[in-house]
C-alpha cells in the first residue's frame, strides 16, 4: 500500500471533486479529434488516445475497485490485459507496439467503461472513505494528469505524420514575446535540503527529503531560446562530431537528426514548428522544444566555446535545479508552463528511498536506470500537477515530449 503521507484532512467531497474534474479533463482533451485520431498509433513510445482514456480507467479498476468494492467484477475481465502497462504483478500486456491495432472496443464502449467506473469510484468514495482509499484515489489522479499530458505530446507527434498538419486548436491571439537578455544567477550552494517533505501528495520518487550538496555554481535567468538554438544550427552544431557525446553522435547519425523535433521548412526561407496550434512560422524568442537529452548537452558544450557571456555553460544538476528553484519560485523565470528542463542528473533513488508497497511498488523505482531528470514542467502539464520537487525522467534519446533545458556553470 502507498505511504500515507498524502493529506489526511480532505474531505470525501473535496477528493471527489478533484476526482471529477480529472476525469472530465481528460475527455475534454479529445473533443476536437475524431475517433480515427483517437485509434491511430505514431510510434511505440506514443499511445492512441484511446488508449489513455482506457488505461488511466483500468487503473480505477483494478487498483480501487478490485480491492475494496463489495461484489467487484470487472466491466470486461479482457481488459485487464488490453490496457495494462507495465505493472507485472497484475499479469499480461498487450504488446506495447501494438496499441494502435486495438479498434475492439471503439473509442465508444472505452467512454461508456469510463463512466462505469466513475459512477463505481465514487459510491465507493462516499460509503467506505478511509486513508488506504484516499491514497489510491490521490495516486490515481495524479496518473491521469501524468496521461493528459503524454495524450497532448502522443497527439502532437501523430499530428506531425500527417502532410496535412492538422491543427488541434488554434489560438488566434498568438503575439511573439521578446526574450529577456541572458545572464547568469548565482545559484545556492553548500549542504542543502531536497526532497519533498509535507502531507501534500507526492511520487513516491520525490523522497525521502535529504542532503545534497551544490559546488559554486551559476544558473541562467532564462530558458535557452529558439533563437539561441538556431545559433548552433546556423554554425553546424549537428554535424560537428566534436559537441557531442558519443552515443548521442551515433543516434544523430542512425536518426539524421539535424534540428528540434518539430522544425520544418516551407520554402527556403520560412523556418517553421509545428504545435498543436498547426504548422506556424518558428517563434524565435520561445523557449526550444522537443530536444533530446543528447542534443541538450551538444548545446550546452558549444555554447560554452562558442556563444558570449555563456563560458563554461553545462547542464544543472537537479538539485541545483530544485534549490535556484525554491529561491525563485515567485520569479518569472519560466520554472514551470514552458519546457521540462534537462538536468545532467542521472535518474538514481535518493538515500533511504523504499518503493511503496504493494501494486503500486513498480509505479517509479523499476525505471531507475538509464534514465536522465528534468525538472519543471511544460505547457502540457495540466494545472497543479508538477511542483518543485517533481522528478520526471527519459531516456538520453527522447524528444517527443515537451523538454528544453536552462543553462548552469560552475562557479559565480
Amino acid at each position: 500500500m502507498l505511504n500515507k503521507t498524502s493529506n489526511q484532512f480532505i474531505s470525501a467531497d473535496e477528493l471527489l471533486g478533484q476526482f471529477h474534474r480529472s476525469r472530465k479533463y481528460s475527455t475534454d482533451l479529445i473533443l476536437n479529434l475524431s475517433s480515427e485520431d483517437c485509434q491511430a498509433q505514431s510510434m511505440e513510445d506514443a499511445s492512441p488516445a484511446k488508449w489513455h482514456l482506457a488505461h488511466v480507467t483500468w487503473f480505477y479498476e483494478l487498483m480501487v475497485l478490485k480491492p475494496f468494492e463489495d461484489n467487484f467484477a470487472y466491466w470486461n475481465p479482457e481488459f485487464a490485459v488490453l490496457f495494462n502497462s507495465y505493472y507485472n504483478g497484475i499479469g499480461d500486456k498487450h504488446p506495447r507496439s501494438k496499441r494502435g491495432l486495438l479498434t475492439r472496443p471503439s473509442l465508444l464502449e472505452v467512454l461508456e467503461w469510463r463512466k462505469n467506473i466513475e459512477d463505481r469510484v465514487t459510491k465507493l468514495l462516499k460509503e467506505q472513505f478511509s486513508a488506504d482509499l484516499l491514497c489510491l484515489i490521490q495516486l490515481g489522479i495524479n496518473h491521469e494528469q501524468q496521461h493528459q499530458e503524454l495524450l497532448l505530446t502522443d497527439i502532437h507527434h501523430l499530428f506531425s505524420n500527417n502532410s496535412l498538419f492538422p491543427v488541434y486548436h488554434s489560438q488566434s491571439n498568438h503575439t511573439f514575446q521578446a526574450e529577456k537578455p541572458f545572464q547568469w544567477i548565482e545559484g545556492v550552494s553548500g549542504l542543502i535540503e531536497t526532497g519533498y517533505e509535507g502531507e501534500g501528495f507526492h511520487f513516491d520518487n520525490e523522497g525521502p527529503k535529504h542532503t545534497a550538496i551544490n559546488q559554486i555554481h551559476s544558473i541562467g535567468n532564462r530558458l535557452v531560446s529558439n533563437s539561441d538554438w538556431l545559433e548552433f544550427v546556423n554554425d553546424g552544431g549537428y554535424q560537428n562530431f566534436q559537441w557531442w557525446l558519443d552515443a548521442g553522435w551515433a543516434w544523430l547519425q542512425t536518426e539524421k537528426i539535424a534540428a528540434p523535433l518539430y522544425w520544418n521548412k516551407a520554402d527556403q526561407n520560412q523556418l517553421l514548428c509545428f504545435s498543436l496550434n498547426g504548422n506556424l512560422p518558428l517563434d524565435v524568442h520561445a523557449a526550444v522544444s522537443n530536444i533530446s537529452y543528447f542534443e541538450a548537452d551538444a548545446f550546452a558544450r558549444w555554447a560554452s566555446q562558442k556563444l558570449t557571456g555563456f563560458a563554461g555553460a553545462r547542464l544543472p544538476t537537479e538539485f541545483e535545479w530544485e534549490a535556484f528553484a525554491k529561491l525563485n519560485s515567485q520569479s518569472s523565470i519560466d520554472l514551470f508552463g514552458k519546457v521540462w528542463q534537462w538536468t545532467g542528473s542521472n535518474y538514481n533513488p535518493y538515500p533511504g528511498y523504499r518503493p511503496w508497497g504493494g501494486i503500486t511498488g513498480e509505479y517509479n523505482g523499476k525505471f531507475m536506470v538509464n534514465q536522465m531528470v528534468l525538472r519543471g514542467g511544460s505547457a502540457y502539464t495540466p494545472a497543479g500537477h508538477s511542483r518543485i520537487t517533481y522528478r520526471n525522467f527519459f531516456p538520453t534519446h527522447a524528444r517527443w515530449q515537451m523538454t528544453g533545458l536552462r543553462l548552469a556553470k560552475d562557479g559565480i
